[in-house]
C-alpha cells in the first residue's frame, strides 16, 4: 500500500478508517526509525510491507509507540512486535487496556447518530494483552526513537491517550484526539471526505 509523505522524514498509510505513520528517512535502515500506531487486526502483513518499501526489507523499528489502546490502533501488535522484536511504549494510564488488565468502558450507541455508532457495541474493547513487550512512555515527554518529538497527553477518547508534537515544524500526529472524517457515519467512512472532527463520540469517555 501507498504511504503519504507528511514531511520528509514522516509517512502515513491509511488502513481502512485509520492511518498509522512511519516516522523517520527512507534511508534511516535498520533501527532507524518509528512506528506510530499498529492499526487494525489483520493488517500486520501490510504495514510490514510498507516499512519494507519505505525503509529497506531487513529494516526493523527502534520501536513502536500508540497514540492509545484502541482495537483499531494495536490490531497488528502483538504479531509485528514479535516479528520486529521491539519495544512497544504508551502512557502509563493506558496500560491496563494494553497489558490484559482491563477492558474499555462500553461504547454508547445512542451517542452522535449514524450507523457506526449503532454498531459500535460490536466492536472490539479488550483487555488486549501485549504485556511482553509495552513499557510506559518517558515520564519526560520524550518519545523513543524521536528526538526533536514530544508527547502531549490529550485524554478524552481514552484515558492515556497521547498525541506527538515537533515544535520545529509544528508536526502533530494526533492519534483520535480528533479524526478527519465525521467516524459516527457510515457514509462518511466509506467515502473519506475529509473534515476535521472530535473523536468518535460513541467511544470517548
Amino acid at each position: 500500500m501507498k504511504v503519504t509523505s507528511v514531511t520528509p522524514d514522516l509517512g502515513s498509510l491509511r488502513i481502512a478508517i485509520v492511518n498509522v505513520y512511519l516516522y523517520g528517512h527512507p534511508s534511516a535502515g535498520d533501527r532507524g526509525w518509528v512506528l506510530i500506531d499498529a492499526g487494525l487486526p489483520g493488517s500486520a502483513g501490510l504495514i510490514a510491507g510498507a516499512a519494507a518499501d519505505r525503509f529497506g526489507a531487513d529494516a526493523r523499528p527502534a520501536a513502536i509507540v500508540l497514540t492509545h489502546g484502541h482495537f483499531d490502533h494495536v490490531g497488528a501488535l502483538r504479531t509485528l512486535a514479535e516479528r520486529w522484536d521491539a519495544p512497544v511504549f504508551a502512557h502509563r494510564l493506558e496500560l491496563p487496556f494494553i497489558t490484559g488488565e482491563s477492558p474499555y468502558a462500553p461504547p454508547d450507541p445512542w451517542v452522535g447518530g449514524g450507523a457506526m455508532t449503532l454498531l459500535s457495541p460490536l466492536y472490539p474493547r479488550g483487555p488486549f494483552d501485549a504485556r511482553e513487550w509495552v513499557k510506559p512512555l518517558p515520564e519526560d515527554g520524550s518519545v523513543p526513537g524521536m528526538p526533536a518529538w514530544r508527547w502531549i497527553h490529550t485524554p478524552g477518547h481514552s484515558p492515556g491517550h497521547v498525541s506527538f508534537f515537533r515544535d520545529s515544524d509544528r508536526t502533530l500526529v494526533a492519534g483520535d484526539a480528533f479524526v478527519t472524517i465525521k467516524q459516527e457515519s457510515a457514509f462518511a467512512a466509506a467515502t473519506w471526505r475529509p473534515e476535521v472532527h472530535g473523536p468518535p463520540a460513541y467511544f470517548t469517555q
